[in-house]
């Protein structure tokens, strides 16, 4: 189950709704590939810029925000609304770069539930229900969004990598989805992911499914 936070995020309301526009790689009606929702139907906002930029990122042409155009958010949300989405999915690159109240908050007016992936890099905002937390060791999260994480996800390479979702997860509530994910290009973290959640239960197993099923 969803839980709104729209009443628990530390943001600024404005009475009004802002249409403002957002840098914009590509927006998609499609299945949600990995993670706690995976399977699931979901319209995807890829939103540019990132200033995490992880070697292994299969979508490096959203780090650069200046390569992509602009649009209103009411344009967007009006392709989700029309697709029939019941979950929007904000992504990127990095989302939290921008502003994101305005484009949440019309989402969740249109009905919409609205989830987000994030490597917590900057400060949140906007309205959510569902965040997932993806951290990259080389750019530690903000401590400010531990407290409203639904779903901890880290991408597995190596033992570090199990050393630095233990570190996250210490922080997040109890409540949180723990989900360790192999990289794609890095076989051997198969069955270093496989043995460390059979001796450590409270983790399980994010694949990539949209990639074995070829779906964008």
């Amino acid at each position: 189950m969803s839980r709104t936070k729209e009443t628990e995020l530390p943001v600024k309301r404005k009475s009004e709704i802002t249409d403002i526009s957002y840098p914009l790689m590509e927006d998609f009606y499609t299945i949600q590939g990995e993670g706690a929702h995976s399977g699931t139907p979901a319209y995807f906002i890829r939103l540019a810029g990132c200033d995490v930029q992880c070697w292994w990122c299969d979508v490096k042409d959203s780090w650069d925000e200046s390569k992509h155009p602009r649009e209103k958010s009411s344009e967007i949300v009006k392709r989700a609304v029309e697709s029939g989405a019941k979950i929007a999915v904000i992504t990127g690159g990095e989302p939290l770069l921008h502003n994101l109240e305005p484009i949440t908050l019309m989402l969740k007016k249109a009905g919409l539930n609205v989830h987000i992936e994030t490597s917590g890099s900057s400060p949140m905002t906007g309205s959510f229900d569902w965040i997932t937390l993806s951290p990259k060791r080389f750019k530690q999260p903000l401590d400010e969004i531990f407290p409203y994480v639904d779903e901890l996800k880290v991408v597995v390479l190596k033992n570090k990598d199990l050393e630095w979702a233990e570190k996250n997860a210490a922080k997040c509530p109890e409540s949180t989805r723990l989900l360790l994910q192999p990289e794609w290009d890095t076989p051997t973290s198969v069955p270093l992911i496989v043995e460390y959640v059979k001796a450590n239960p409270k983790w399980g197993i994010s694949l990539q499914t949209h990639k074995f099923m070829n779906v964008p």
